[in-house]
């Protein structure tokens, strides 16, 4: 059955549903190659755990000089056994490169000769994906920029329309939009939409995000709501990131915080018209938010979230899923902001979900029931595909 598994999995073009990815056509935003993937945050927080130089120094340094850094002090002082250490090792086996040396400036070599059409189609195979859905803010002008010279035509690249600027930010974009409230924001989501058309609006929220509140961030959300209803398509809600507990760290320094449930619970009852979206950050919120997904088919739980996406949690989130919810879930996003990161991401969660799928589908073998091949590829099929574009596309 392992092996009837793993063909499954094989088969299935992968739906990754949140990146931050871009294509190649926004050059400066598209980030690939071996100093981008060593100055990812996660290794530039693991780095500094280790060194005497401040993060501001640290950052002051040239990309370069940073991954040369993070190379020294986490793959030649010490084995690079952390998962996002790992995942670099996981990323040079399956391009063919040689970690034999060790020798960054060889290994620099594999990605000054690489073409960026032809580089996305490897990564793409590699990682056996379909499409990946991007994150586009509307008030991020050098995003805009491209978006305005209609540079966005691959299709293996969608949209996403991140508004958390109109709630977290909302003074400033009053006078930047040229609007008095709230009540004008419709002709801008117009043209975004115009430009973009993304498969969801999105949110991230920290964890003492409640709905309602009876303030304007309520006021501003029911008016996107309402919108997103109009234009049938789901709200995700990112839940639980406490950004900049350390600032000096920038990227690196946001944490996360338990988010109340009650929020959810309030939005899907009060919108059932509406289809959301929902990850949390914290640990301490899947159990409540898995019970929650029982009582409203309008709420689509997705991926292990930033730092839920280790092995250890992975496991235990996704036999809980399966244990409350069946197959209607989406188990993984990879939230990935280098293209090569889609390999190890995607490589690690899948393996950690085929050994769960694997042994609940022995307990239902256990209890009686006969499995067939064609059930497999349907099960695996709606969890990596089907559940997302179902709840995208279909209406409730």
């Amino acid at each position: 059955m392992e092996i009837k598994i793993e063909n499954a999995l094989n088969k299935i073009k992968i739906i990754d549903i949140h990146t931050h990815l871009f294509p190649p056509s926004f050059k400066d935003l598209f980030l690939y190659g071996i100093d981008s993937l060593l100055t990812y945050h996660y290794l530039i927080a693991e780095t500094i755990r280790y060194l005497s130089i401040s993060p501001e120094d640290f950052y002051a340094l040239s990309l370069k000089t940073q991954a040369n850094l993070v190379w020294k002090t986490l793959f030649l002082e010490r084995s690079p056994i952390s998962e996002s250490a790992r995942g670099i090792v996981t990323i040079f086996k399956e391009l063919g490169i040689d970690l034999g040396e060790r020798d960054l400036s060889k290994i620099r070599i594999y990605f000054e000769k690489i073409d960026n059409g032809e580089y996305v189609d490897l990564i793409f195979e590699k990682a056996n994906i379909g499409y990946v859905v991007m994150t586009n803010d509307p008030f991020d002008e050098r995003e805009m920029d491209y978006w305005r010279k209609n540079m966005v035509k691959d299709k293996r690249f969608r949209a996403s329309l991140r508004l958390d600027r109109l709630i977290t930010d909302w003074e400033k974009l009053k006078k930047h939009l040229k609007i008095k409230d709230y009540t004008e924001i419709r002709k801008h989501l117009d043209e975004w939409f115009a430009i973009m058309n993304p498969l969801y609006i999105a949110f991230s929220f920290p964890p003492k995000f409640k709905y309602p509140d009876h303030s304007f961030r309520s006021t501003i959300l029911e008016e996107i709501i309402s919108y997103a209803e109009e234009r049938k398509i789901p709200i995700a809600f990112m839940m639980g990131a406490k950004r900049a507990v350390n600032p000096a760290l920038k990227l690196a320094g946001d944490s996360v915080g338990r988010s109340n449930i009650e929020s959810i619970e309030n939005l899907c009852r009060s919108f059932p018209n509406n289809k959301f979206m929902v990850t949390m950050l914290s640990r301490e919120n899947q159990y409540e938010l898995c019970v929650t997904a029982r009582k409203f088919k309008n709420l689509m739980i997705f991926g292990c979230w930033w730092f839920l996406n280790t092995p250890s949690l992975i496991e235990e989130i996704t036999k809980m899923r399966i244990e409350l919810l069946g197959f209607s879930f989406i188990p993984q996003h990879s939230d990935a902001r280098v293209l090569e990161q889609l390999i190890y991401k995607w490589k690690n969660s899948k393996e950690i979900i085929k050994k769960v799928v694997y042994e609940k589908y022995l307990d239902l073998i256990k209890s009686g029931w006969i499995l067939k091949e064609e059930d497999i590829e349907r099960d695996l099929s709606q969890l990596f595909r089907r559940n997302f574009e179902e709840f995208v596309l279909k209406k409730i």
